[in-house]
Order: structure tokens, then sequence, then C-alpha cells
């Protein structure tokens, strides 16, 4: 059911929910395959939460500016819902397991225990499961959802993991600083984890006991003997994928002489705040402000340029998938190529080599290279905006 047009956000009497779930209802409505019910029970809960947040926030409430704020907001999170909506459900999933595993990495180690990188995966992972559900609870609450509510169709999982990012960053005050919810929560996990097992390696192999205390039964035994005797699963493309894409961007750097770069992007990975980094590496604000967007400017190349196959496969946004383009934007960015970007592109997509291609095009490599950057480019923005022809997102 809509929410009544006369519900207003405190300080603005023209603002109203109604205005709010328009422009979202019409968003989803033109950017996703979801049924208009689905649209309309999305849109009416994201409008609701913009009002209750505009009506809260004392610093929106004095800003004197509350309906651009209202706007913004709305925007915001449709953004962010639309972002896992593209990804889908898989890549989404990953996503969303990838960006809360950096930020919670270098919190999750028990006492007297010295993890492997793998044994730290193994903790993360159970935490995660829990925070994944108490993230779900908390969605139910304050969307005043059903308790037994779950996400049913892409559009509403979309929702929900947008959600869950935004609750794990939650900043929570705590006594002269702030912390983000999802940080307070793993430390707390991590320091509940039981102490370390000791086990006898060789014993454990050879499945004997010797001095009959009945060691050979402890759960952890068995465990290892199960995990001893399997055969390793194979790593997940997800994974490799990006940890190859990861290695050739440091790579890039180091040959181009970037090592600051790489030091740079080293330190991201680990999500340290810039106050971390630029303590790191002894740099002013000024300079680590400079040092980013010269890094920027290397990733940008290396991702539309260097390797933008390897990029692009790993993105899910290759040639065969429309370069990750629903097909409302794939109609848009068509009609944006002139006639020998659209020639470029359809030979592209047909697996031609780039010398017979310059040939066609009556290029030179450079200049074909130099065409297909601004091609790869313009794909880029469509698909980072928050919709088709609007500016780029400063939220992804």
């Amino acid at each position: 059911m809509k929410l009544a047009a006369t519900t207003t956000i405190q300080g603005e009497k023209s603002i109203g929910v109604e205005a709010i779930f328009k422009l979202l209802f019409g968003e989803l409505k033109s950017n996703t395959k979801a049924s208009e019910a689905n649209c309309h029970e999305v849109a009416t809960r994201i409008a609701a939460e913009v009002m209750r947040i505009c009506n809260e926030s004392k610093r929106i409430q004095a800003s004197g500016d509350i309906k651009s704020s209202a706007i913004a907001l709305a925007r915001h999170r449709l953004t962010q819902c639309m972002r896992y909506y593209q990804f889908g459900s898989n890549r989404g999933r990953i996503e969303l397991h990838s960006t809360l595993s950096a930020v919670i990495y270098r919190y999750i180690n028990p006492p007297k225990r010295q993890l492997s990188y793998q044994g730290r995966l193994s903790v993360i992972e159970d935490f995660l499961q829990n925070f994944y559900l108490e993230a779900l609870n908390a969605c139910r609450r304050e969307n005043k959802l059903e308790p037994t509510y779950r996400p049913q169709t892409l559009l509403e999982l979309a929702e929900y993991m947008a959600f869950t990012e935004r609750y794990a960053k939650r900043r929570i005050p705590l006594p002269g600083r702030q912390q983000q919810l999802i940080i307070l929560r793993a430390q707390t996990f991590s320091q509940q984890q039981p102490p370390e097992t000791c086990v006898d390696i060789e014993r454990a192999a050879e499945g004997s006991s010797n001095d009959g205390d009945g060691s050979w039964e402890d759960p952890a035994v068995q465990q290892l003997r199960s995990a001893m005797a399997s055969q390793p699963e194979p790593e997940p493309t997800e994974e490799t994928l990006r940890s190859v894409v990861i290695n050739e961007l440091m790579s890039y750097l180091e040959e181009r002489q970037q090592g600051d770069c790489a030091d740079y992007f080293a330190l991201r990975l680990k999500d340290l705040s810039a106050q971390e980094i630029e303590s790191i590496l002894d740099l002013t604000p000024r300079q680590r402000d400079y040092l980013q967007q010269r890094f920027k400017y290397h990733l940008i190349r290396f991702a539309l340029l260097h390797r933008w196959e390897l990029v692009h496969e790993w993105l899910e946004a290759d040639l065969h998938t429309n370069l990750g383009l629903t097909e409302y934007q794939w109609q848009i960015y068509i009609e944006k190529l002139d006639d020998k970007q659209r020639c470029l592109l359809e030979l592209k997509q047909q697996g031609e080599a780039d010398a017979h291609i310059a040939k066609t095009l009556g290029l030179s490599m450079a200049q074909l290279q130099k065409r297909w950057f601004k091609v790869l480019e313009l794909a880029w923005d469509i698909r980072n905006s928050f919709m088709s022809g609007s500016s780029a997102s400063t939220h992804e």
C-alpha cells in the first residue's frame, strides 16, 4: 500500500515521502526487470528510510536545504541497491563477502592462536555467516517486515545486500572515537574463540594411539585426519581471477617505476584509513591525495587499456555480456558511439585480431588502442552511473 502523500519531512512541507517514492519507483521500474509490485515495495521501504533519516538527522535539519539532502540520500540508496542488482545474485554475494572480509581481516585475531592466511579466512567465514543473519534481522526490524521475511527476488536480494553493507559500516560512538559496527562485532567474536588445540601431526597421520589415552577420538584429530585424507579443492575461479588481477596490477605499477603507487595499493587492500596510510608512508594529507590521484590514473590505464580483457572478465563485464550493461544501458551506449567506434566494437565482438582491425579501419596500433580506450571508458561511465545518462556515482 502506498504511503500517504501528506507525510512530509520536517522543515520542508513540500517534500513528501510520496515524491521520494515516485523518484525511486520510476528508476527501479525503468532499470530493472522486477515486477511493478516488487519495485513498489522496495521503493516504499527506501523512501520511508530516507524520510526517517532526514527527520532524525540534526545535521540535515540544520542544513537549511532538506530537499536536496533527501533527494541525494534517496539516490545514494538507489545507487547502492542497483549496484548489487547489476552484479546479480552470485557476483553480488561474492562482492559483499569480499568487501566485508577486507574490512575485518586484521581484526580477526583470536587470542593465543597463530592463524595462517587460510585459517583466518575460515574464522572470517564463520563470523560473517552469523553477521549476515544479524543483518537480516536488523533489516526486518528497521523496515517493519515480518519475522519470517526473506529476500525472494533479485531486487529484494540486492536491497538486502546493500543494507548489509551499510549496516556493517555504521559508526558506533565510543569514548573518544567512533568504530564501525562490523569491526566491533569481529573483535568480540575473535575474543570468544576457543584456544588453539594442539595435535600431534605424525600420530594423526598414522592413525594410531600408543598411550591409550583416547586422544585419537578427539574431534580435532578426526577433523585433521579428514582434511589430510581429502583431496584439496580447486581454488574458486573468482578468487583466482582476483589474485591474478592484483598481481598483474602490482607488476604493471612496478614496471612503470610506480613503487609508491604499489605501496599505496597494498595498504588500500588492507582497508587502512587515509590517516593510517599517511602515517605509514610518512605523507602529508596533500601528498597522500596526490598519490591517490596518480594511482587512480594508472588504475584506469590498467583496467581500460593494458589488461582490459582480464579486468572485464573478473568484473563479468566482458564483450560477451555487453560490457556489463543492462539492455537499456546498452541501447544508450550504442547511440553514444560514433560510426567508427561502433565498427570497432563489432570487430572486437567478432574476435578479430587488433592488427586486422587496425588495417580495416585505417588506423595505427597506437590510434586503435586510444580509440578502444574511449569505447571502454564510455561503457565504464554508464555502468557506474546512478542511472543512464547521469554523472558517475561518487559512492562506488
